[in-house]
């Protein structure tokens, strides 16, 4: 039987254990004084690094956990994994609502609740393929900044003593939309430190997660449909687990406007197409490169039940947004690389002011507010506020591939 856990542990991290196990470890009486007995909300607590952030901050025993997201089968999915787990502690008040973080019953709760120990946001368009037409632009923007706002002014009615949103290494140096938001919405959260502590993190692709090109492999192969990949794109990967222990450290641990990262270094990084050989051959196939996507159906579709190749496109990047390599800072802003073993901090940087943030969301509501306009003013908008922001339009997204 095909052990996913123990295929990224093998064929894609390369390690049989968390490389945050000892910073963890290190910092064990740090982190049950701050979690134990506390009120925590995770919002977009379903996804793959929201519901790993709540299993590693189930350890330490919160008084309650209360998990907002809009996907009802991953908040059903989530209950049954905590609650099916050997040894993983659940308080009696652990509590699930399905809606969005800026609807008024969310504010409701907030309120009566008179707020949380602990806040982190996971609610994000976190694809590149986000990025598409005007429409999805718009749509991205709002939920990864201006919705992110709103969040924030209810926060500063009760301030947790703790707040955590997650970013993305695509914020450094974006390339495309997505990781520009990501970037604004640093800018944005951080504005708000002087309410309230605010840390974040920027990380590498979490193996499998959910809408994730290898996740998606796993459904390809039940459904007996060929498998691609890039084959020029090379990625950091972190183990399910090591993302929310990599919020989790940030969270808890971090200071007032530090971007936490993993210490991962080039000789690190994979191909997608070097990793689907490798999920093949642990699911009993050899692969069975094809030119194009067309005879790539065809052989699957001719296949035999017993067969032992499986058909696999492998091709070039040529898709708006995508990015050649990862980075996790850029030069100027000032790296802590001491402090901990595993893990570098971020802990000065060029920012934005929150009137400046501000004043360009009034910019962009009222450019989302025309009849028309077009996602290459939205990047010139953009390009004000970042100005090395390097946007290449190839009018071709993932949303056109297999």
């Amino acid at each position: 039987m095909f052990n996913l856990d123990k295929f990224i542990e093998d064929s894609v991290i390369f390690r049989s254990y968390s490389m945050f196990a000892s910073d963890i470890e290190a910092n064990k009486g740090t982190l049950t004084q701050e979690i134990q007995g506390k009120k925590v909300c995770v919002i977009g607590g379903a996804g793959s690094i929201g519901s790993s952030f709540i299993k590693a901050i189930l350890r330490f025993e919160p008084r309650s956990v209360v998990v907002v997201d809009l996907n009802e089968n991953g908040l059903a999915e989530l209950v049954r994994d905590v609650r099916s787990t050997k040894g993983l502690y659940v308080p009696d008040e652990f509590r699930c609502y399905t809606l969005n973080f800026t609807d008024p019953i969310f504010e409701r709760i907030f309120r009566e609740e008179k707020g949380f120990d602990i806040v982190a946001n996971f609610s994000a368009h976190k694809h590149v393929r986000s990025e598409k037409d005007r429409y999805s632009v718009q749509a991205l923007i709002e939920n990864n900044c201006i919705k992110a706002q709103q969040l924030m002014d209810l926060l500063t009615v009760y301030p947790p003593k703790h707040f955590f949103c997650v970013s993305t290494d695509k914020a450094a140096n974006p390339v495309n939309i997505m990781g520009a938001s990501k970037r604004i919405m640093e800018d944005l959260v951080m504005a708000y430190n002087k309410f309230f502590k605010v840390t974040t993190a920027r990380f590498a692709n979490v193996a499998f997660s959910n809408g994730s090109l290898p996740d998606g492999w796993i459904h390809r192969l039940q459904k007996r449909q060929p498998l691609a990949a890039p084959c020029d794109v090379k990625r950091y990967f972190v183990s399910p687990e090591e993302s929310g222990q990599i919020c989790m450290l940030a969270c808890i641990l971090g200071k007032g406007g530090e971007v936490f990262f993993p210490k991962l270094g080039e000789d690190q990084m994979l191909t997608f197409s070097s990793i689907c050989d490798e999920f093949l051959k642990a699911e009993g196939f050899v692969k069975k490169e094809c030119t194009n996507d067309e005879e790539a159906k065809q052989y699957a579709q001719d296949m035999k039940h017993d067969s032992t190749t499986y058909p696999v496109v492998y091709f070039k990047s040529d898709t708006t947004g995508e990015k050649a390599f990862e980075e996790f800072y850029i030069p100027g802003e000032r790296i802590d690389m001491q402090r901990f073993k595993a893990l570098g901090v971020v802990n000065q940087m060029t920012r934005h002011g929150m009137d400046e943030v501000k004043s360009f969301f009034i910019k962009l509501e009222s450019l989302f507010a025309r009849t028309e306009f077009t996602k290459a003013q939205v990047v010139d908008l953009i390009k004000d506020v970042i100005p090395n922001f390097e946007h290449e339009e190839k009018d071709i997204n993932l949303y056109q591939k297999m």
